[in-house]
């Protein structure tokens, strides 16, 4: 079962449509001083919301948890170009990558859903991968170590200024 796992996200990350809208991400955000859309965070929030699933004891499938933070920004940069809200954007892009990556039909529902809903702050205290998507992508900007912090117009009490473990 780990290999199937290990197989579809690996497949998330080498399929064309993820890498073109990495790409696009990256190049609408060559100028961003603030923090970006990029691999580095999808694996940060990947990573954190693994740690919260282990820790709340959720069961949660570790690959809807992969799959789930490595394309909840992936339409960044249709807000960027055309206003379209990013959550939005990557919860239209997302089912596409996941049906070529032999995701089912309610395993693609529920990581969609936690997509478009990573920005609810009503949802971040559920025990579900929509809560976990929500709190490992606020957790997981190093606010108290950005050289520009103070110019960020993120709310005060949503900046991580101190280090949470």
């Amino acid at each position: 079962m780990k290999e199937i796992v290990n197989d579809r996200i690996n497949r998330i990350l080498n399929h064309d449509l993820f890498i073109e809208c990495l790409a696009k991400n990256e190049s609408e955000e060559s100028d961003r001083k603030f923090c970006r859309h990029n691999m580095g965070h999808f694996l940060d929030v990947a990573r954190l919301a693994t740690i919260f699933n282990l820790q709340e004891q959720l069961g949660i499938p570790k690959d809807l948890i992969y799959a789930a933070a490595l394309l909840h920004d992936i339409g960044r940069f249709r807000q960027y170009q055309d206003g379209t809200p990013h959550e939005q954007a990557s919860a239209e892009l997302a089912p596409e990558i996941l049906q070529d990556c032999d995701y089912n039909d309610k395993e693609t529902t529920v990581i969609v859903e936690a997509i478009r809903n990573h920005r609810n702050a009503s949802i971040k205290e559920e025990a579900s991968l929509n809560g976990l998507l929500y709190r490992a992508d606020k957790m997981s900007r190093s606010c108290f170590a950005c050289p520009v912090e103070k110019e960020c117009n993120w709310k005060a009490d949503k900046k991580n200024l101190i280090l949470r473990y």
